[in-house]
């Protein structure tokens, strides 16, 4: 303990100041290592989140007592791996997150008897919109949606109602194609009673009008041209790049297809008469019959005007009579008529033109470089008919398919990835990677610090003491070597700091030259004294 409280005071208050600041340091540095490699590993609890669900979220996990981390302004909480199942359970539970829209909730905690009939429609419409926002949001590619409805209340005296109409903003991840805007439009126009599909509009983030909100039928095909061809022709490309890909694998194939489309709008009517289906209209028939006779019947007198006269049996001999019938029959058909009117709507396909460029094949020879081989045209043929059937080939329509064969720029990395991966045999997952190597981080930092920080300030601290110590007892003046001896106390002395002076010749390699030629200087002038102190180096030596 006397060795240790003299070595203590030896140091002086600024060097122990100094030695109290470095491991104060040092514990802290070291401690925050600790911390934050056995601290638990966080993951994300939920993403993308309103201030309102962020907000509610955190005083639930402060009233558990759960540690968690906030990050991106909030709208990401991140908590230990191990309690994130347990926590997105209990956070169901209570409603949360609400979608950052207020839904039909709001009537749970609502005063219905002091609210106004104003008030409850303002709600219902807040309701409503809410509700909407959050079907919506469930789609995959919608990140955030918000829905404002106008529901004009009919006029009084007033025949005619307005109608409702709709507008949604959206934020993607990506894109949408038609048909699913078509969907959300659907989606919003079946939940709004009266709402109407074209009285939809919608918009994306970046100011896009997805749709405007017109009738469709009004302005047909014309406006929707370039979309409607676009994805016939993206839809068509991705079946055929997925049925070659599956046959010469993924990244090896590239497919160009072009699709000419008329979107003339036809209308044609044309009338058909069939003789064979003569059906009866209308019938007449009409006959006549008439009669005339020569003779006396014939003459003006008195007995033929008489009533009930009499001819005379001898006046028959002189009589001739003339008789006529004629029969006639009028006939109507009505002959079988078809009207057929027939419209054709715009957005025909006329031709289909694909260009299809396969990769060849790639092996790897005796030495291990890889050799590329290209595809026999049997194979060639039997993509190119898996491409007709694809797009539906009409040779009387003008379709053309192009398949070549040649070799892509870049090297297939992919296809020739040595088997059995040291992280697939592992089992690592990407989170365990990251860990590793945030661990690493922290030890490579920890070695730093200790080798260029910490070993530095003690050197520093407690060599400087040495030298001095050194220096006064050896007489030695940095700017010189001129030294004396003053008795066989110094020589004692002298020889206590031998060691001391070797440690000094590290770092100031005059005073080491110095030093030794003195020493040399001191032992053959005084040998007896030399002696002394080689003897009591022996009995100091345990």
């Amino acid at each position: 303990m006397q060795g240790l409280v003299e070595f203590v005071k030896t140091l002086g208050v600024t060097r122990i100041a100094a030695m109290a600041a470095v491991a104060v340091a040092l514990i802290g540095f070291f401690a925050f290592i600790i911390l934050r490699v056995t601290a638990p590993q966080m993951t994300v609890l939920y993403s993308d989140l309103a201030i309102e669900d962020a907000s509610a979220i955190m005083k639930e996990l402060e009233r558990q007592a759960i540690p968690y981390v906030a990050r991106n302004d909030g709208t990401l909480i991140m908590v230990p791996k191990e309690q994130v199942t347990r926590l997105r359970m209990k956070m169901a539970e209570s409603n949360l997150p609400k979608g950052g829209g207020v839904g039909y909730e709001i009537f749970d905690k609502s005063d219905a008897l002091g609210a106004t009939s104003f008030v409850q429609n303002i709600n219902h419409l807040r309701a409503l919109e809410g509700e909407l926002s959050r079907t919506i949001r469930a789609l995959d590619r919608v990140q955030t949606a918000r829905v404002h409805l106008v529901l004009p209340e009919r006029p009084l005296f007033s025949r005619d109602k307005p109608e409702p109409s709709a507008s949604i903003v959206l934020k993607l991840r990506g894109s949408l194609d038609t048909q699913q805007v078509r969907a959300i439009r659907h989606l919003v126009a079946s939940a709004v009673n009266g709402l109407k599909p074209n009285r939809v509009s919608v918009v994306d983030e970046t100011g896009r009008l997805l749709a405007d909100g017109a009738d469709d039928q009004v302005q047909g095909f014309s406006l929707g041209a370039d979309e409607r061809k676009v994805a016939f022709e993206r839809r068509m490309r991705d079946q055929v790049e997925q049925i070659v890909s599956s046959v010469v694998g993924p990244g090896r194939a590239r497919v160009q297809l072009t699709a000419d489309f008329d979107f003339n709008r036809i209308t044609q009517t044309s009338d058909r008469f069939d003789p064979e289906g003569r059906v009866v209209r209308s019938s007449q028939n009409r006959e006549e019959s008439s009669a005339s006779s020569d003779g006396r019947d014939n003459q003006v007198t008195v007995g033929n005007e008489l009533p009930n006269a009499r001819q005379q049996p001898g006046d028959n001999q002189n009589q001739k009579q003339d008789q006529s019938k004629k029969s006639e029959e009028i006939v109507n058909y009505e002959i079988s008529r078809t009207t057929k009117t027939e419209v054709i709507e715009g957005g025909r396909v006329n031709r289909i033109s694909v260009a299809v460029l396969v990769d060849g094949n790639y092996t790897r020879n005796d030495q291990g470089q890889v050799v590329y081989a290209p595809r026999d045209n049997a194979e060639i043929d039997r993509i190119a008919a898996l491409v007709r059937s694809a797009i539906g080939f009409d040779q009387k329509r003008g379709d053309q398919v192009e398949v070549v064969n040649l070799r892509l720029a870049e090297a297939p990395g992919a296809t020739l990835a040595p088997p059995n991966d040291l992280l697939e045999r592992l089992a690592l997952t990407k989170d365990d990677i990251m860990r590793g190597v945030e661990m690493l981080v922290m030890l490579l930092l920890g070695l730093v610090v200790l080798f260029f920080v910490v070993r530095p300030l003690v050197r520093r601290i407690i060599t400087p003491e040495k030298v001095a110590e050194v220096a006064a007892a050896t007489g030695l003046v940095a700017a010189g070597p001129n030294v004396a001896l003053v008795g066989s106390e110094q020589a004692v002395a002298i020889s206590n700091h031998t060691s001391a002076m070797i440690d000094i010749a590290q770092v100031q390699g005059q005073v080491h030259a110095q030093s030794v030629q003195k020493v040399g200087e001191l032992a053959e002038k005084n040998p007896h004294e030399t002696v002394a102190i080689i003897r009591q180096w022996l009995h100091d030596t345990p």
